[in-house]
């Protein structure tokens, strides 16, 4: 079992995709509320190499040995991936071994004012940072970001990354009713979208539970109204979860394991991470189609969210 890769798992935005997750599982500059991953464990802006660099490329190296390409290399997980010091010697060390598979960067963006993250991450062909919020209120609300960390800096970084860049900048928005839905936040999102200009906008929303309870997606609806207004041409709503079924790295037997493992007991992401093998990232993909299409429900208890066989 890899210590840092995951995958190749069927992504809603890349195809089928290899993970290469650089931090220990939430080690964040965020602890979003909607986050399945979990609450952060650590609330950092501290930089370091928290995942060996020779570890990495010693399993990068063993992956390409005995793997087919897939579609993609993503740099994501279960934490924030440029808080790792050698996230740019990563992508270097694969641009050498296998140039012609395109590396994306999924971030929640907020260290993009420092220069050497800026840096790093030049050599990728697909940057993805996020966008929740447009308001110091609604970021705090909603992001619930590290002490020393402002939207203020968060844009200005956003901004100066979008303008040095010369690979595909997405963005993605994180739609959560009751927090970044209404007519004032929305403008002013609008406003800074329009000043990124950003190669399209992904609309996210809720398929499992968050780490606060009483959480609910958007609508289909209201995701289409908002893409409509915020940029027509440009703002896509991100396929639903069940479609991932229909990927070719999507596996039934895991999805049976997964079954049988909590028709015993009830699991959290993390129980049925350690019983199962997988990384988190992996297991998260089943767990949205699973959830769904109502094969199981999710229960927020002391420990955690726990996942059952509904009934």
């Amino acid at each position: 079992m890899y210590h840092h890769l995951f995958g190749p798992v069927p992504s809603r935005r890349l195809g089928i995709s290899l993970g290469v997750d650089l931090v220990p599982r939430k080690v964040c500059s965020l602890d979003c509320v909607y986050c399945e991953v979990g609450r952060t464990h650590r609330l950092t802006l501290e930089r370091r190499e928290y995942a060996p660099l020779d570890r990495v490329k010693q399993e990068l190296t063993d992956y390409f040995s005995r793997n087919p390409d897939p579609d993609y290399i993503t740099f994501s997980g279960s934490g924030e991936p440029t808080l790792n010091t050698c996230i740019g010697e990563v992508l270097t060390f694969i641009k050498q071994k296998r140039p012609r598979i395109p590396v994306a960067v999924l971030t929640n963006g907020t260290l993009l004012n420092d220069p050497q993250v800026r840096d790093a991450l030049m050599a990728a062909d697909v940057v993805l940072p996020s966008l929740d919020a447009a308001t110091e209120p609604v970021f705090k609300k909603i992001n619930r970001p590290h002490a020393n960390l402002t939207l203020k800096t968060h844009l200005t970084g956003l901004m100066t990354f979008r303008n040095m860049f010369k690979g595909r900048f997405r963005l993605e928005v994180f739609i959560l009713p009751g927090y970044n839905d209404h007519e004032d936040e929305l403008k002013a999102l609008k406003k800074v979208i329009h000043e990124l200009n950003p190669e399209c906008i992904q609309l996210n929303t809720l398929d499992r539970p968050g780490t606060v309870t009483d959480l609910k997606g958007a609508s289909f609806e209201e995701l289409q109204r908002i893409a409509q207004y915020l940029d027509p041409g440009a703002a896509e709503i991100i396929a639903a979860a069940p479609k991932r079924k229909h990927m070719a790295a999507y596996r039934q037997d895991m999805e049976s394991a997964i079954i049988e493992t909590i028709a015993r007991r009830p699991c959290t992401l993390d129980d049925l991470s350690t019983i199962l093998g997988l990384h988190v990232s992996e297991i998260n993909k089943y767990l949205d189609v699973m959830t769904a299409e109502n094969k199981i429900t999710a229960v927020h208890q002391n420990r955690g969210i726990f996942y059952q066989i509904p009934g």
